[in-house]
């Protein structure tokens, strides 16, 4: 719990002025334990797609990886702020500029860090 409110802190100070933030937030504030429930479900889905596409070989390019890409966007803008291709990537970029999320991709797949950025970037 202190781990989550030391998160919640830091994006403040990072992002609070950004429509993303406050979009994110307002949707959140709103949410119930099943709706909380439902958002992890949805992210949980996007990596699931990302960790089978990168154990079955795909390119990062190839239709089934583009689709684990679309999952995770929409997770995102069905949950918590409307996520553009730029900004989806500069999430990627993220996932392998901060230790955190790198570990966290990691270890659910190893290459799956590096994976998910390629994917992303190769997006449209």
């Amino acid at each position: 719990m202190a781990q989550e409110q030391d998160y919640e802190s830091e994006a403040q100070a990072r992002w609070s002025d950004t429509p993303a933030y406050r979009q994110s937030r307002d949707r959140m504030s709103k949410y119930s334990p099943e709706d909380l429930q439902a958002a992890k479900n949805g992210a949980n889905v996007a990596q699931a797609l990302f960790i089978e596409a990168l154990r079955m070989g795909y390119p990062s390019d190839s239709p089934q990886t583009q689709a684990a890409v679309l999952a995770h966007r929409l997770a995102i803008s069905n949950w918590y702020y409307d996520c553009s291709v730029e900004m989806q990537k500069n999430l990627a970029q993220m996932y392998l500029s901060d230790d955190r999320f790198t570990a966290h991709y990691e270890n659910l797949q190893k290459g799956l860090a590096q994976y998910i950025h390629d994917a992303i970037m190769a997006g449209k």
